[in-house]
């Protein structure tokens, strides 16, 4: 007989692995996220197994995190990337492989926590053949993110509907702002169940260093003025804008400013076709004097980055969160974000950063000088920027919220279980 455990769960993230190496093909914020939330409910006494797609035949088939900690990659198509756009005809597959997982193993998990609409469908389908407790968290929303992009897929449609299902059945849909929260209440459904719970970061790690020495460590010279970008190369990021944004810089025509552009890519893919046309736009602009792209940058490494840099540059047409802004804020780094979703949430304007009109390079080029002329106000934003991150938005405090939000429902399955008891 197949046991239930109370306190393993299962986090599902279809496309984006935790156990993957940062930067690579669409592996971003969400794949942090799942890894540091699994990472951070072991530390608190839950069994966490975290299931994605195999998408290399060298990959191991379990990576063991920490004890109590593991991602297990389900075979569900060929062992190969496929863009998350064509992976919905590999979900039942999915699906069959996860109850075999489990028919294996011995035991059901209780609870799931799916990442992404691709892994709600998972989730959703799992609920049909067993007790099952769904909590959700989106990453991105279709209904938002189809107004910042030119071309639909043909997977929109399908995608609108499951999103909205999953918010209209799930036991409790996980917000990671009140801007997501009140995007999922106006453009998907006025049903459901929303908490909000913030991402976080890991506030050890991000401030470590100081500047001065972040900066002898990677070269660059006390005086210079340092723009920073981090993360994928993709159209939505905004990565036009900042390099439209630095070339309309004042300080630019002074010879001390260096822009970075960090992030990882593989020639003739998705990511790789985006380097290529921002690398034209750089030396289109006669900005290659003062660009840098150092290519994918590691866990142990990226610190340093956000610490040497004067100001971070987060032009997403479109962010539910915004990581790249917590962590550039935990390194004592003031951020200029686009004024959209989460961001909003994340940076607080004039406090710990600035917001800007997305797409409007003028006024990114506006807010990057007013603070890098200013290295009295910087120093004060990145200040208070690391207090808010610190206060606000810890993985360990995250893990604490879902934590409980996942013991609520379990209890609640237990007492639909034992009527008497309750």
């Amino acid at each position: 007989m197949i046991s239930l455990t109370k306190k393993r769960i299962a986090l599902i993230s279809v496309h984006g692995d935790p156990a993957v190496e940062i930067g690579k093909e669409e592996a971003g914020g969400q794949n942090v996220y799942v890894r540091q939330v699994g990472e951070s409910l072991a530390k608190q006494g839950w069994q966490v197994d975290m299931f994605t797609r195999s998408s290399d035949r060298e990959q191991a088939s379990i990576v063991q995190h920490s004890p109590n900690c593991r991602t297990i990659r389900l075979v569900a198509g060929p062992q190969e990337f496929i863009p998350r756009d064509e992976l919905y005809g590999y979900l039942p597959i999915f699906v069959r492989e996860f109850q075999k997982f489990q028919l294996e193993s011995g035991f059901q998990y209780p609870l799931v926590h799916t990442n992404y609409w691709l892994s709600s469908w998972v989730g959703m389908e799992l609920k049909k053949s067993q007790p099952l407790r769904q909590v959700h968290t989106y990453h991105s929303l279709a209904a938002v993110k189809y107004k910042s992009v030119a071309t639909i897929p043909m997977i929109a449609k399908t995608r609108l509907q499951v999103e909205k299902t999953l918010l209209e059945t799930a036991d409790r849909v996980v917000a990671t702002s009140p801007q997501e929260k009140e995007h999922m209440r106006s453009l998907v459904s006025s049903k459901g169940n929303i908490d909000i719970v913030p991402c976080g970061t890991d506030t050890q790690q991000f401030g470590s260093i100081a500047r001065s020495a972040a900066r002898r460590q990677l070269g660059i010279a006390p005086e210079t003025k340092v723009v920073l970008y981090v993360g994928r190369f993709d159209p939505r990021k905004g990565i036009e804008t900042l390099v439209r944004a630095v070339s309309l810089s004042a300080l630019r025509r002074k010879g001390d400013l260096k822009l970075i552009i960090g992030g990882g890519w593989r020639e003739g893919e998705c990511d790789g076709k985006e380097r290529d046309r921002i690398g034209s736009i750089v030396e289109e602009l006669g900005l290659s004097d003062i660009t840098s792209f150092p290519g994918g940058l590691s866990r142990e490494i990226l610190p340093a980055y956000y610490a040497a840099a004067d100001v971070c540059v987060v032009p997403s047409h479109y962010e539910p969160f915004g990581l790249v802004a917590i962590e550039a804020m935990a390194c004592g780094t003031p951020v200029v974000a686009s004024d959209v979703g989460g961001l909003k949430y994340t940076v607080l304007p004039r406090e710990t950063g600035l917001l800007a009109p997305v797409k409007n390079e003028a006024a990114f080029a506006s807010a990057i000088d007013r603070l890098l002329v200013d290295s009295v106000w910087r120093q004060q934003l990145g200040q208070a920027g690391r207090v808010r991150v610190q206060t606000n938005f810890s993985w360990d405090g995250v893990a604490s919220q879902l934590g409980q939000l996942y013991t609520q429902l379990l209890e609640k399955s237990a007492m639909k279980l034992d009527p008497v008891s309750a």
